[in-house]
């Protein structure tokens, strides 16, 4: 499939005691012929070889060769590895060397783009790669590795199966007709299996919800009017002093962030200016931003002033949260406390009963953050789209239209969740129909 020779860096820049310089493609054995000082024409593949880098006749560095033949490797090409010492003169030299002796630099992912390309792993497998190296926590981590090993695949296939099924059902009675009323085929057969579907997809995708939701984190807006403790709720999630904190209302006029790990759950912290009726514009232009903030916010954490009680200000926010998903709390319980209400001192850093409410507000989320599911919004918009596609089947269906129409919206569900692998196209989606009629027909 590809004709030229690729070759980068693999390890991180910088100091250490060995990097890696990855070679893929026809020519990868040629290339690191021409800068090796041993002959490695039929070495065969997994081997490891020892010698020296060289530049002309001057020897760069003492290294490691390891040695892959096609289709066995990562990218399914033949493949080398040069481990080298780890210095930043010396990889990049290495690297230079290889670049000029037939190889050109590597794009971003192109690594893993080969593999994909030349059938090593599917579409969700390969984002899987990069998921693994950014996993910024065991739940991301072990998704990504679950993924990597194939799990996206194994909740697809039953899906992709059953669908293939209903379609091949509308195809033999076409041509092999086991009923005269097409509409008795359709209430009898094709419709309960389309409804059962949607039942099963419709739980994929709220398992699939609930877990990105957790290992994206949970962008969460601190809202309340001005001076009722919100910059020190920030502060003392953080436990950090991020957010300037006085006894003067309005102190903060722009967005302040952070994230924090409250046990396994993440929250993407937004710290908004007090929401009030404006006293200049500067301060109108930092509410025109937390109503803003408030819009896109997962979660809003209402912070209420135990010690003064509710006004019209405080109304209005409840008012206008109602909708979101909320936390309500009060702050400054050292100074009073409401009965049968969550209570914080945020100055003083108590805290732990906001902290044990959202683990216990997270706990369903957490469960789907561990269960095999779809890893980014992207394979997620699909498994929509094809719950569409055949909901829009389901409801023609019931509208008595001609299975033609039908059809189109199931092989376009079809497309969507082969497309979450890489896959698809209506050549395929015929050869797998016609490959369950009997041998014959």
């Amino acid at each position: 499939m590809f004709t030229d020779t690729i070759a980068a860096i693999g390890t991180p820049p910088g100091k250490g005691a060995i990097s890696m310089i990855r070679i893929s493609g026809e020519e990868s054995l040629d290339v690191l012929q021409k800068v090796f000082d041993r002959p490695l024409d039929d070495a065969e593949g997994y081997t490891v070889h020892y010698g020296r880098i060289l530049d002309g006749q001057e020897a760069v560095d003492e290294v490691l060769v390891n040695i892959y033949r096609a289709p066995r490797s990562y990218t399914g090409e033949d493949m080398v590895e040069i481990m080298c010492h780890g210095g930043v003169f010396v990889t990049n030299r290495v690297l230079g060397l290889c670049l000029s002796s037939g190889a050109r630099m590597a794009r971003n992912g192109e690594f893993t783009e080969r593999a994909f390309l030349n059938g090593k792993m599917d579409l969700a497998q390969a984002e899987a790669v990069n998921d693994l190296i950014n996993a910024r926590d065991n739940i991301n981590a072990r998704s990504a590795l679950h993924s990597l090993q194939g799990s996206v695949r194994k909740i697809l296939d039953p899906l992709i199966e059953d669908l293939t099924g209903i379609l091949a059902q509308i195809e033999a009675n076409i041509d092999y007709p086991e009923y005269e009323d097409i509409q008795e085929l359709t209430s009898e057969e094709i419709l309960p299996m389309a409804e059962r579907w949607l039942d099963r997809i419709e739980e994929v995708i709220h398992t699939a919800e609930q877990s990105i939701l957790i290992r994206s984190g949970i962008n969460t807006a601190i809202v309340g009017k001005p001076n009722v403790g919100k910059s020190s709720l920030l502060n003392a999630l953080l436990e950090e002093d991020k957010a300037i904190v006085t006894e003067i209302a309005g102190t903060t006029r722009d967005l302040v962030e952070g994230s924090v790990r409250i046990g396994n759950v993440t929250l993407n912290l937004i710290d908004t200016a007090g929401i009030h009726e404006a006293g200049d514009r500067i301060e109108e232009m930092g509410i025109e931003r937390s109503l803003k903030a408030l819009e896109r916010a997962q979660l809003v954490l209402l912070v209420l002033d135990a010690e003064r009680g509710l006004d019209a200000e405080d109304e209005a926010l409840l008012e206008m949260t109602a909708h979101k998903d909320r936390i309500i709390l009060y702050n400054k319980k050292d100074r009073k406390e409401i009965p049968d209400a969550l209570s914080v001192s945020a100055l003083l850093g108590d805290i732990d009963d906001l902290r044990r409410a959202i683990a216990e507000k997270y706990a369903e989320e957490l469960y789907a953050a561990e269960q095999d599911t779809f890893n980014n919004e992207r394979q997620l918009a699909l498994a929509r789209s094809a719950r569409t596609s055949v909901q829009e089947a389901v409801k023609a269906m019931k509208a008595g239209m001609e299975t033609d129409l039908v059809t189109i919206d199931l092989e376009s569900a079809w497309n969507d969740l082969k497309e979450i692998t890489g896959e698809g196209g209506r050549e395929v989606l015929l050869d797998e129909i016609f490959s369950r009629f009997c041998l014959g027909k």
